[in-house]
């Protein structure tokens, strides 16, 4: 399957699953999928990321997080900014902050993929790829 945004797929499947109760999802790998998911890890919202090699590409198995005895997902929204067809970007000094910093976001720049409070730190702008709350 040819899909045109990767990144807006992963981050569908991962709120499908989420509103199935699903464990866990696994979404085709890239780099920058997997840098994602490490920051996902990292932030809290998610139990455990797993790569798996299972051909040329690979795949990412993301085991989700829920809330202890109420069976809601730590995750409570996903939305993809940066567009193929309109690309946001941000300056250091501009970078976005969610929910009065409840929330993240995923930052894309020249070191890497990283969130907008790490690329603060660091003086760097990007891309700006999703908001995490």
């Amino acid at each position: 399957m040819i899909v045109n945004d990767p990144i807006a797929d992963m981050l569908t499947r991962i709120r499908n699953a989420q509103i199935a109760k699903h464990d866990a999802v696994v979404v085709p790998a890239s780099n920058t999928k997997k840098a994602i998911a490490k920051i996902l890890l990292d932030e809290g919202y998610v139990k455990n990321v797993e790569f798996i090699n299972d051909g040329p590409q690979g795949s990412i198995k993301i085991t989700l997080k829920y809330v202890d005895g109420k069976n809601q997902p730590v995750i409570g929204g996903l939305r993809r900014i940066s567009k193929p067809g309109l690309r946001i970007y941000a300056q250091s000094s501009e970078l976005p902050q969610v929910l009065g910093g409840l929330g993240i976001a995923i930052i894309s720049t020249s070191k890497g993929v990283m969130t907008s409070r790490q690329a603060r730190k660091e003086n760097v702008g990007g891309e700006v790829l999703a908001y995490i709350w």
